[in-house]
């Protein structure tokens, strides 16, 4: 998979305020023992075989605090790279390489874990016609970076926040009373006319959803039989979404029951992050 548009005008901003956390007043320990105008040069290699992630992040990490470093790019985000494999150089400003080295390395190894966690569960179902959705479950603040780096491991966003989708919770649903009643409301409401997605945990409410006009029925922690039975209530009449509890273990079995979507929390909520290292050349 090759990179996909970004938008650095706000991933910018994420950085600039990762720098100033991690930089502060200034890199005590690096001016106190590099000069100011040494210069050298650093790779950055995978430690771990990898799906990578976050190389453009990376690189804009270095050129925004010196934009005359040198920082090539020798792989695209979201291929697979092996263990030891080199994935950028970087040739510049030996302060600026030192002090941005943490910071860069954050980035690929979050993003890298993200893609590659992604890239496991779609290897589990890749036999089957179902997308692999990640969730709301992100970093507060890196949403944007979370859901990049999912689909650069080939997963599915799912709503990027509560302005674009409709998902009535089970919250929602204790609010105005019943299922039927939430999806009227939301639909009645619904101006933009985004599809309406409603959260279930019995076949009684796939029924009340499905006769209540739901776009898409998430069937929240139910077991693999109930899923298939719900796949036979609806037959085609609205889309159906696995979730909760889902894992490397149990994600096969749900897709073999014929949903249409399964959603994943923990895609981004707690990925293993990927062993990445910079050296100096």
């Amino acid at each position: 998979m090759q990179n996909t548009e970004l938008d650095f005008t706000e991933i910018d901003k994420i950085i600039t305020n990762a720098l100033r956390e991690d930089i502060g007043t200034g890199d005590i320990t690096t001016n106190a023992l590099i000069n100011e105008n040494d210069s050298c040069k650093a790779m950055i290699l995978a430690k771990d075989d990898a799906v990578i992630a976050g190389l453009p992040i990376a690189n804009r990490v270095f050129s925004i605090f010196d934009d005359k470093i040198c920082f090539t790019i020798k792989v695209n985000d979201g291929e697979i790279v092996q263990r030891n494999q080199t994935v950028a150089e970087i040739i510049g400003n030996a302060r600026t390489i030192l002090t941005c080295e943490r910071l860069a390395l954050n980035f690929l190894q979050r993003l890298s874990g993200i893609a590659t966690y992604t890239h496991r569960f779609l290897k589990e179902v890749q036999k089957y016609n179902v997308k692999i959705l990640d969730t709301r479950k992100t970093v507060p603040g890196l949403r944007l970076l979370d859901k990049y780096a999912v689909k650069m491991g080939g997963g599915t966003n799912h709503r990027f926040g509560l302005f674009d989708g409709v998902l009535i919770k089970e919250n929602h649903i204790k609010c105005v009373g019943d299922v039927v009643t939430a999806i009227e409301k939301a639909k009645k409401e619904n101006m933009d006319n985004f599809k309406v997605e409603v959260e279930v945990s019995t076949l009684n409410e796939v029924g009340d959803a499905l006769r209540s006009g739901a776009d898409i029925i998430m069937l929240d922690n139910m077991s693999v039989e109930e899923m298939s039975e719900a796949v036979n209530i609806v037959g085609g009449k609205a889309k159906l979404e696995a979730s909760g509890c889902v894992n490397l273990d149990s994600v096969e079995s749900i897709a073999k029951t014929g949903v249409d979507y399964i959603s994943i929390g923990s895609l981004t909520h707690s990925p293993p992050s990927v062993d990445i290292s910079l050296y100096l050349v």
